[in-house]
């Protein structure tokens, strides 16, 4: 059986490897040659990067999901991590297949996370920007409506179900930037050497990345918004998106998958932009992990767990609540724990649990 483990832990691995790999191609064909090559080739290399966002990225999900249940069966059940995985593949069947077969939007994952995250979406409020030119060929006036709205109701169930759910309802179970990863690929962190936890020097350089991206996230939305409502002129428009895109490439991107190869699949969510506002947001809704169900007995697997390093076990001990920012609600740390004395917990789920 812990052979069994050991070859699967392994599959997941060569799993990320070539996702890494291939998003590293075929993103860099996409937003770096395709401009410059002839139209039959720039129209097969669009084509090549919608399919391995959208076809290839769902069978990663689906088939990641399956190992990494299989390695962490009888985990004190698992059940946290096992909805994680569920609502990933059904987030990533309707945003990635069934979506964009239905709305005729090949690119509706760029409507998937809301503000400040991305200003994709605002772009196509502006007629002139490259992003509305060359989209509207493809999708039309209908299809442009489509993912507007869908953009819409993305940020109304992201912010809507953070307030009554907490940060684990975006980032365990919807975000399909970083956090479906963090999850499907979990034992194959990092891709080399041994699982390491977050020392505290570059614990203060995350959180120093944390504010600088959402100053920046913040910025372009105030931009957009300014811009669309002719209050700003002074900025080009295509300037900003091209800026816009570099920040996506450069500071999460390739980022996000250097932390996959060498330090843990969270990595990024350290300093997320959208995970800082939704942290805020959760603690309205009183997001916390209680730590009283039974009796802490001192055994460190919930800090082990941890994949933002949060150290729980010192709360325990105490009976207190833990509270941290951090904490993305993935729960970890609640399925090691052989006591059963953590439970995840907002004002909300202690409502519907009475």
């Amino acid at each position: 059986m812990k052979n069994e483990k050991v070859l699967e832990v392994v599959i997941l691995k060569y799993m990320l490897a070539a996702y890494i790999l291939m998003a590293l191609v075929i993103a860099g064909l996409n937003y770096g040659y395709a401009d410059q090559a002839a139209p039959a080739v720039a129209e097969f290399i669009s084509w090549l990067w919608h399919f391995y966002e959208n076809w290839l990225k769902t069978i990663f999900i689906i088939c990641g999901s399956y190992l990494t249940l299989k390695v962490i069966a009888g985990s004190s059940g698992a059940t946290m991590r096992k909805r994680n995985l569920q609502g990933f593949i059904v987030i990533a069947l309707l945003v990635h297949i069934i979506g964009p077969i239905l709305l005729n939007v090949s690119e509706l994952y760029l409507f998937s996370m809301p503000l400040p995250w991305t200003t994709f979406p605002l772009h196509l409020l502006y007629e002139e920007s490259s992003f509305y030119q060359t989209r509207f060929p493809l999708w039309g006036a209908a299809g442009i409506t489509a993912a507007l709205i869908f953009f819409i109701l993305v940020n109304i169930i992201v912010f809507g179900g953070t307030i009554l759910l907490g940060r684990r309802w975006q980032c365990s179970t919807l975000c399909l930037f970083n956090g479906f990863a963090s999850e499907v690929f979990a034992p194959a962190f990092p891709l080399i050497g041994k699982s390491k936890k977050v020392n505290p020097t570059l614990l203060k350089a995350f959180s120093f990345l944390k504010w600088l991206l959402l100053i920046m996230a913040l910025f372009f939305t105030s931009f957009w918004v300014l811009y669309l409502s002719g209050l700003l002129v002074v900025l080009d428009p295509d300037m900003m998106a091209e800026v816009e895109v570099f920040k996506y490439l450069g500071a999460e991107l390739l980022a996000m998958m250097f932390l996959w190869v060498v330090l843990t699949g969270r990595g990024y969510c350290y300093y997320c932009p959208l995970g800082t506002v939704l942290s805020f947001v959760g603690r309205l809704g009183g997001q916390k992990i209680t730590t009283n169900n039974t009796e802490c007995i001192k055994c460190y697997k919930c800090n082990q767990a941890c994949p933002l390093t949060i150290d729980i076990k010192s709360r325990a001990e105490k009976a207190s609540d833990v509270d941290n920012l951090r904490c993305v609600g993935c729960g970890h740390c609640i399925d090691i724990c052989p006591t059963n004395t953590l439970a995840y917990q907002t004002k909300f789920l202690a409502k519907v649990g009475k």
